[in-house]
């Protein structure tokens, strides 16, 4: 197992910022670095606590954006606003939103299977 990385491209009101991302299927939120949200503005909906897998607790502010993934268009999603040093995360609910799965012996993302209920 590896550490898998996606491109995407983050859009907001005109502006679009291409990210590299951390495919985290065990994070629930997207996460955008400080500079990639400073520059494209998106405003705080909520601030939330958010626990660590150390168990350390810490709050962040939520938004949304635009997500384009290339091959499967764009998708509006919420995103944790990270603060100076925290990285750009992919997570689950992205991944949901997108019909996407993170396949770990390929180290890439595939669409999901969907079941109709």
């Amino acid at each position: 197992m590896g550490l898998v990385c996606v491109e995407g491209v983050v859009r907001r009101e005109g502006r679009a910022v291409r990210v590299r991302f951390l495919v985290d299927s065990g994070a629930t939120y997207t996460v955008l670095s400080e500079p990639i949200w400073k520059e494209l503005g998106p405003e705080p909906k909520v601030e939330t606590e958010f626990l660590l897998a150390d168990g350390t607790a810490i709050r962040r502010r939520v938004s949304e954006s635009l997500l384009e993934q290339p091959g499967y268009g764009e998708r509006h999603t919420p995103v944790v606003l990270r603060e100076p040093g925290d990285g750009n995360l992919l997570g689950a609910v992205t991944l949901e939103v997108f019909g996407l799965v993170l396949d770990p012996s390929r180290m890439e993302l595939r669409p999901m299977r969907t079941l109709t209920v």
